[in-house]
């Protein structure tokens, strides 16, 4: 009889750890599929509804213009940007400050040329956003992240950071920046003292900023970070 009871405990006992071992697995699995991060959505780049335009500076004075979007996607996940890539076209250039037409073209021309982009070897520019970090307690309308990519221009890489204001919302998202590009970086040596000596009043200024306004609306395709 005593024989019988102790092995009754036994089996008891097992039953006890394997059913403990079940539920404890359980739990273990809820909370790793609870803790898997939850994947982007991907925005696809309004482009009729986003504007690039470019400023840059000469020792005698500046110029203003614009420059289209070919395509581009915001990766958002919850209210936040985590990602994205945006393509431009090098070869819709323009200059929106010189009235006289034959001066316009002519300043179009140069900067298409192997002297500045390289429009017809090098059609298109890229950026690709490799982080998005958010600015703490940031003023309403100011920057309220800091964004950090990789920029391609005439085929050469260079990573850029910027402050960017970012804001989504109702399956819309939208970010404005200015982003200062050093052109030297990018091979890009017409009237630059980086590369020239003795320029004088010739010499183009190697910092051009860029002023990004981009909408992007949420798509039916879901990207990962």
């Amino acid at each position: 009889m005593k024989k019988i009871t102790v092995l009754a405990s036994l089996v008891g006992a097992l039953m006890f750890t394997a059913n403990a071992g079940n539920t404890c697995n359980g739990n273990i699995a809820a909370t790793t599929e609870a803790a898997a991060p939850a994947k982007a959505s991907a925005y696809q780049v309004d482009v009729a509804k986003s504007d690039v335009k470019w400023h840059a500076k000469k020792v005698t004075g500046e110029h203003f213009g614009t420059i289209d979007l070919n395509s581009g996607q915001m990766d958002v996940q919850g209210s936040k940007v985590v990602g994205g890539t945006f393509t431009f076209d090098m070869g819709s250039i323009a200059v929106t400050d010189i009235k006289d037409p034959e001066y316009n073209q002519k300043l179009v021309g140069h900067l298409k040329s192997d002297d500045f982009f390289s429009a017809d070897k090098n059609p298109t520019a890229t950026f690709k956003i490799t982080s998005v970090k958010p600015v703490a307690k940031a003023a309403a309308g100011q920057a309220n992240a800091t964004v950090t990519g990789d920029l391609t221009i005439k085929g050469i890489t260079k990573p850029v950071t910027f402050p960017a204001t970012i804001t989504v919302k109702d399956g819309v998202a939208s970010a404005k920046a200015d982003v200062t590009i050093d052109r030297s970086k990018f091979d890009i040596r017409y009237g630059s003292k980086s590369f020239f000596d003795n320029l004088g009043d010739k010499a183009i200024y190697d910092e051009f900023v860029v002023t990004l306004d981009v909408t992007a609306r949420r798509s039916t395709a879901t990207a990962q970070r």
